[in-house]
């Protein structure tokens, strides 16, 4: 008898103990999926303040060129003798059926050299021909790497035709202490975040760019839904 005793209560042990991981996993998921949207909503954010500069936005003839687009905000670039960049963000990749769900990536990169001080710099790439989207799809893009980069031209026009820049496979773009410029990213790396893409997707980023239209959306938060919208609102629509 005490025996059974024994064996129904370190039974319901175990499953107190269950219920009570299981409850934190869950509670995980939700913090990711919902830091997940702060994210999303940051880079459309940094996206439509740019676009209200009339003199110092991305021209928009490029935007609807682009292939794919990639936004970071609040990359840090510090250094103390050594330092570098650390950051996250969303690449959307346009598709016959509109933009992509945001894919989440994270930007890095160290830089060498006498530097002192931290700052945080908002960046946004366009991804101009299907070349440098097949070097994002791997997962591991490096500025500097196999396709072109240059940094972009800001205005109301690409300047097409006099900007030899406009031949580069990707074009890059930086906001530090409010303005927007044309920004170098040699040597950073691009690579996606897929403990965070399989957290909102459950699917990885190299899935999930090139098959958008399998991406169950139903009950992601509304900053990560939205987000394709918002950027057809700049970009256009295929």
């Amino acid at each position: 008898m005490n025996n059974l005793v024994v064996r129904r209560a370190m039974g319901a042990l175990v499953f107190m103990v269950s219920l009570t991981v299981a409850a934190g996993i869950a509670s995980a998921q939700d913090k990711e999926v919902k830091d997940a949207g702060r994210e999303a909503r940051e880079a459309a954010n940094v996206l439509s303040e740019m676009m209200k500069k009339p003199d110092d936005f991305i021209p928009r003839e490029l935007l609807q060129k682009a292939q794919g687009i990639g936004i970071f905000p609040g990359v840090v670039k510090g250094a103390f003798g050594i330092g570098g960049r650390f950051g996250d963000g969303v690449v959307s990749r346009r598709t016959s059926g509109g933009w992509s769900v945001p894919v989440f990536y994270d930007l890095g990169g160290a830089s060498f050299g006498l530097q002192i001080g931290v700052k945080k710099t908002d960046y946004i790439m366009l991804f101009m021909n299907e070349d440098s989207m097949r070097d994002v799809l791997d997962g591991n893009f490096e500025f500097g790497g196999a396709v072109s980069f240059a940094a972009g031209p800001v205005g109301r026009t690409a300047g097409a035709g006099t900007n030899p820049t406009l031949d580069a496979g990707v074009l890059t773009w930086s906001r530090s202490k409010g303005a927007f410029i044309g920004a170098s990213l040699k040597g950073a790396v691009l690579t996606a975040d897929n403990s965070t893409n399989q957290e909102v997707y459950g699917m990885n980023g190299k899935e999930i760019l090139e098959n958008p239209q399998s991406v169950k959306t139903a009950g992601l938060p509304s900053n990560i839904t939205s987000f394709n919208d918002i950027i057809a609102r700049y970009a256009g629509k295929p």
